[in-house]
């Protein structure tokens, strides 16, 4: 008996090798549910490509997509990844991993140091300045700072307190997008903040991360609270899911929550001290600023 399909040649007449399609799953004691282990982006400071790990504490990791001689990178700076979790340590290879913070062109403060650093630090200031020449990429305004103005009150980067933890969102909370995977192998376009769902409420509270630290000179600012809500929704935005895939646990993830621990000394520049939600009137018998004044 003849098979009824031909097999495929090459066209040196070879026989060619059918590889059958196999999808990609997560292993049952895998620590992560992300179906990569390292989750290609961009600095939105500088434009150079970095890669996200998840960290044993739950937390994000930053790392230079390159290995760097661990003779060239301080004992403090290096960073190794295992079993797709980035540990901040050396692990005694002569190749180590580094955090795009120390090298990032765009962080203030950073000086020249004999670790061998500078050069990867010039190289990628050199390819920052490439890329704003070629419009490929455009410094983002709130890493400088945002605009504490009455008609743009809304923060770009806004405060939210979920499990009674604050955490520092990436983009509005209006445009927070579901991390899962789709049935079409395709991130999940549902937003956590559905019609229909359980939203949260902006409040004012002290500026402070935890107990005991020093409050600084604002004193409030505006978060986004949800620990009003019930436990299970508080997870679901916590693992930064939809609705619809937050009872589907066997969903991998296509993206890690950008869920970034808020900090008051590093982050104040996204602390707002008016709620986004509250809209100034004109005092009563003042005149618009588009009509000159009365003599």
């Amino acid at each position: 008996m003849h098979s009824s399909s031909t097999p495929r040649r090459h066209w040196d007449g070879c026989f060619a090798a059918d590889h059958r399609r196999r999808s990609l799953r997560i292993s049952a004691d895998s620590p992560t549910r992300l179906l990569r282990c390292a989750q290609r982006d961009r600095c939105r400071a500088c434009g150079n490509a970095i890669e996200w790990y998840r960290r044993c504490d739950e937390r994000s990791a930053c790392l230079h997509p390159q290995e760097l001689p661990s003779a060239n990178v301080p004992e403090k700076l290096r960073w190794h990844v295992n079993s797709g979790l980035a540990h901040p340590a050396g692990d005694g290879s002569p190749w180590c991993r580094i955090a795009h913070a120390a090298v990032c062109p765009a962080s203030a403060g950073v000086t020249a140091d004999p670790s061998g650093l500078s050069g990867l630090r010039r190289a990628l200031a050199v390819n920052t300045r490439r890329l704003i020449d070629s419009g490929a990429f455009t410094p983002s305004a709130s890493e400088t700072g945002p605009a504490q103005t009455p008609e743009a009150c809304r923060p770009a980067r806004p405060v939210v307190q979920l499990l009674y933890i604050r955490y520092l969102a990436a983009q509005p909370v209006e445009e927070i997008q579901c991390v899962a995977q789709t049935r079409h192998r395709s991130r999940c376009p549902q937003r956590l903040l559905a019609p229909g769902a359980l939203a949260g409420r902006w409040t004012l509270a002290p500026a402070t991360a935890r107990q005991g630290q020093l409050a600084l000179p604002s004193e409030i600012m505006a978060l986004y609270d949800l620990t009003h809500l019930p436990y299970g929704e508080q997870l679901r935005w916590r693992a930064q899911r939809c609705s619809a895939h937050a009872a589907a646990s066997a969903a991998a993830d296509l993206a890690m929550a950008e869920w970034e621990p808020f900090d008051p000394l590093l982050h104040h520049t996204h602390i707002y001290r008016r709620l986004p939600n509250r809209v100034r009137h004109p005092r009563r018998g003042a005149l618009p600023r588009s009509q000159p004044g009365r003599d």
